[in-house]
């Protein structure tokens, strides 16, 4: 206990005593401001806190002051906070850019739908309508025209891309490549029997909806099998070469077979990298601005399997 000489004044002694001065009046305050008592002095202080000057409160050494926002530990991880205005930024850029995606696809599938529906309408009328099945196999030379407006067409839309992005000559070329593409496939089913190109018709439709469906669920990147799938085809290249030379001295039927087998493996694989290049949630992927190219690249790989899918039921019905 201390004695009563050592206890601290009281307010009105403080208040009355030269040694415990009250402090300065403010300018504009009434009321004189009372002096803080520092604890660890066993004295008051004539001056006021710092805190105690702006806030009005008391302050205690090494604690802050009560009323004082505290720090709250966040879920950032140590990382600075976002701000909510470049968090509503980051949203509506990734939105905006995956609605432009889905834009993409359903004008690249429109197209795609379209380009198939000339084609197999063009294969059917060529195969059950016997005077253009007769003409088209007396004048090859149609055919091999087609052939050539084929290759000279998908080398402009293949290799310039501003042909391809400036409409309508998109379109323009898009449609001459469709309708070249498709007399060429109707002239091949001509030499089928009907059977045979129903059956390919359904397993290139069957096999276009599994590779499809495949693509947009899987989460295997087959984009970065470019450089497989370009010496596949220079393989096929060669394999066909040389299965033609055969074939024009002796008929084999398995290796016609095999040959048809391995080309459709092979359109199929390109069927899944150019979907998935469509999709556009791989390492690589189409600009939205090469809608032409996106279903050119489909629609050549879907009538690629059709014909090499023909060519084995072809071979197996007879």
């Amino acid at each position: 206990m201390t004695s009563k000489v050592d206890r601290p004044p009281t307010y009105e002694d403080a208040l009355q005593h030269p040694k415990y001065e009250p402090n300065q009046l403010h300018p504009g305050s009434v009321e004189s401001q009372p002096p803080s008592y520092s604890p660890g002095s066993g004295m008051y202080s004539s001056s006021p806190p710092s805190y105690w000057a702006q806030a009005g409160m008391w302050s205690v050494p090494d604690l802050p002051p009560s009323g004082m926002p505290t720090a709250v530990p966040t879920l950032s991880g140590g990382l600075p906070a976002t701000n909510p205005g470049e968090m509503e930024g980051s949203f509506s850029s990734q939105w905006e850019t995956t609605s432009v995606r889905h834009s993409f696809i359903r004008k690249v599938y429109l197209i795609l739908a379209a380009q198939l529906t000339v084609t197999f309408s063009v294969v059917a009328v060529f195969t059950f309508v016997d005077p253009v099945k007769m003409f088209v196999i007396k004048y090859p030379g149609i055919y091999w025209a087609s052939l050539v407006v084929y290759f000279m067409v998908y080398c402009i839309l293949l290799c310039c891309k501003e042909p391809r992005r400036r409409f309508p000559w998109n379109l323009v070329l898009l449609g001459v490549f469709t309708v070249a593409l498709s007399y060429m496939s109707g002239t091949i089913s001509s030499y089928y029997e009907t059977k045979a190109v129903l059956l390919a018709m359904g397993i290139t439709a069957v096999v276009c909806v599994t590779v499809t469906v495949f693509c947009f669920q899987t989460k295997v990147d087959f984009t970065s099998c470019g450089g497989f799938l370009c010496i596949a085809s220079i393989l096929l290249v060669i394999i066909g070469a040389v299965t033609a030379i055969v074939l024009s001295f002796h008929y084999v039927p398995w290796l016609h077979m095999v040959y048809a087998a391995i080309g459709a493996i092979i359109y199929t694989l390109f069927l899944v990298y150019n979907t998935q290049l469509l999709i556009g949630n791989r390492e690589l992927a189409i600009s939205p601005e090469d809608y032409i190219y996106g279903a050119l690249s489909l629609y050549i790989d879907i009538v690629h399997i059709f014909l090499f899918v023909l060519q084995i039921s072809g071979s197996a019905t007879e």
